[in-house]
């Protein structure tokens, strides 16, 4: 049985806002319960607003009744897994609802991924139904013979247009062949539309909401091969629940969700659809980033809730006529996945009144664990307070056994409701993260004297040159305050002598240009010797993960090739 903390060690507790318990009583329940609860209590409420698409609460419901009876017809068991590989889209949100009404398990692919992540993820998910959007037929049609899947359902834009919309988007793609030949075969490779049709209805009774999967969402694989996160009913439910309870404003009115963080991303499937379907709000998916159309989108459809990222929010901020546009209807933003500066936050707020409440979260932990308060006091770079049930320490990172003070810095480890069961099939990959009870999150972090956690860096990314440990994202924060660096990474390198030494990864902002020495020189004077980068590479660009977040992996395999292929050593000069 496990112990919980008691209150005295949890600070955090005296900074909720009054209206958030420390303590919540779930519904354990299977998820799409909330699907169910939100049409029984708001069936007219529009669920879905893409293009000229427009759904009610109700006739979502009916629709992934349908779907899930036609998945039933098709061979799809609970427990099955059925894999979705498509951007945001009313398919997406439809298909995703009847998967789980089905019975079975929902994974949720990157469109963006190449051949060796679609073999692996597939192969190792053992998916045999496959949801797939037309334009990324190609990508799996050479992979066929190497996959387990049996039955593809591929899907084209236009399925969800009204008309004209639908008959003009499929003219435009004739007239441009834009859109691949997809054999059609009505045994092995079948039009999603076949899933939507009949007057079939099923949904699964037998779901135990603690013990079974809902969702194996796969990790970002940002320090290595991505690993499946078995997400519960219970553990996206009770993670809602949570998020429910500290946006306790929320659901007087029907609110509006924009949704342009990636529902195939666990951040986008938790804020931007299940907590929109509980709330009974709007969804307005987004399949790709236009900060054009996202403006334009906001100014016309008055979202209310924008869940992003920093890179998201700024990205906006820097258009050029975003003063054009009116962003007043947007009511609060919940940030992730970096920490946002506040420079930006307050021009943001400036710009639309709405208030930036920053978070933490990982796949493992359904994600979110830490958000600031709604209207309590908000510390700039924190992450914030754990959610209800949610317990956190920092422990030395030696032993992991060891809870520090307030102040010290070590790993963040966490426990509650929301913590996956485990890694599909990876019993040790389980028990390294999974330790008592508690999910060591491999996050560098501290907490302050009052409850608020930060965090410093990943475990992973920690650099140790000459004995010194170094935490790179303090390196990056000075690079950032730089007026001609527009973005900025540091990571460690190979050295013969000292172990690793510090590179600097710089994109200047446009226009502008800059030397080696003077990045270095800007450092010197703002950083401890030992921490000063001592190589630096300028680039137009850096590799990112879907939210914004900088693959600091991917740069440095990057390195480690070069360095194993014999390349010169870098020298300071410009």
């Amino acid at each position: 049985m496990t112990t919980k903390t008691p209150d005295s060690e949890r600070p955090w507790l005296a900074h909720y806002d009054p209206e958030v318990p420390g303590s919540l009583t779930y519904e354990h329940a299977p998820l799409f319960h909330l699907l169910d609860q939100a049409a029984e209590k708001w069936p007219s409420r529009k669920a879905i607003h893409f293009q000229n698409f427009r759904l009610s609460y109700a006739k979502l419901k009916k629709l992934t009744e349908t779907v899930a009876a036609n998945l039933r017809a098709q061979g799809v068991r609970p427990g099955d897994r059925v894999a979705v590989m498509l951007p945001n889209t009313p398919q997406a949100i439809i298909t995703y609802w009847g998967i789980l009404r089905a019975g079975a398990v929902v994974v949720m692919t990157n469109p963006l991924y190449m051949e060796t992540e679609i073999l692996h993820q597939f192969n190792d998910s053992g998916a045999r139904t496959l949801i797939i959007l037309d334009l990324l037929w190609p990508k799996v049609a050479k992979l066929q013979d190497q996959l387990p899947i049996e039955k593809y359902f591929v899907t084209n834009i236009a399925d969800c247009l009204s008309f004209p919309l639908n008959l003009l988007y499929r003219l435009k793609a004739r007239r441009e062949k834009s859109i691949p030949s997809v054999p059609l075969d009505g045994k092995t490779v079948l039009p999603w539309t076949d899933l939507t049709k009949g007057s079939g209805s099923f949904t699964y009774q037998g779901v135990d909401p603690q013990r079974d999967m809902a969702v194996l969402q796969y990790t970002g694989g940002t320090t290595g091969v991505s690993k499946g996160c078995m997400l519960s009913h219970s553990n996206l439910s009770a993670n809602v629940q949570q998020c429910r309870a500290l946006l306790h404003t929320l659901g007087g009115q029907q609110e509006t969700f924009i949704g342009i963080l990636p529902y195939f991303h666990i951040y986008g499937l938790t804020v931007c659809m299940n907590l929109a379907t509980m709330l009974g709000a709007a969804q307005v998916p987004f399949p790709r980033y236009s900060p054009k159309d996202v403006l334009k989108a906001i100014d016309k459809i008055r979202p209310t809730i924008f869940p992003g990222a920093p890179a998201l929010y700024i990205s906006l901020l820097q258009q050029k006529d975003v003063g054009d546009y009116d962003l007043k209807s947007i009511k609060y933003c919940v940030s992730g996945s970096a920490p946002m500066p506040v420079e930006y936050i307050e021009q943001f707020k400036a710009m639309t009144g709405a208030e930036i409440l920053e978070g933490f979260g990982l796949t493992e932990a359904s994600p979110v664990t830490h958000l600031n308060p709604l209207s309590g006091k908000r510390k700039a770079g924190s992450i914030g307070l754990p959610f209800p049930d949610t317990e956190a320490w920092i422990v030395d990172m030696e032993v992991g056994s060891v809870a520090l003070p307030p102040g010290k810095i070590g790993e963040l480890v966490v426990r509650g409701p929301q913590v996956m069961m485990g890694y599909f099939n990876r019993p040790d990959a389980t028990a390294d993260t999974l330790r008592n009870g508690r999910l060591y999150t491999g996050d560098i972090a501290t907490m302050d004297e009052e409850g608020y956690f930060y965090i410093v860096d990943r475990k992973k990314d920690l650099i140790i040159s000459a004995g010194y440990n170094i935490y790179p994202r303090e390196i990056d924060e000075v690079l950032h305050t730089h007026p001609k660096i527009k973005e900025a990474v540091a990571v460690g390198i190979s050295h013969g002598t000292r172990g690793e030494v510090v590179k600097a990864f710089v994109v200047l902002e446009e226009g502008e240009t800059m030397g080696k020495s003077e990045v270095i020189a800007f450092c010197r004077n703002k950083l401890a010797n030992y921490k000063v980068p001592r190589l630096v590479e300028f680039r137009t660009s850096l590799p990112k993960t879907m939210v914004g977040k900088v693959l600091r992996r991917a740069l440095r395999a990057e390195e480690e090739q070069r360095i194993k292929d014999g390349g010169q050593a870098e020298t300071l000069e410009d």
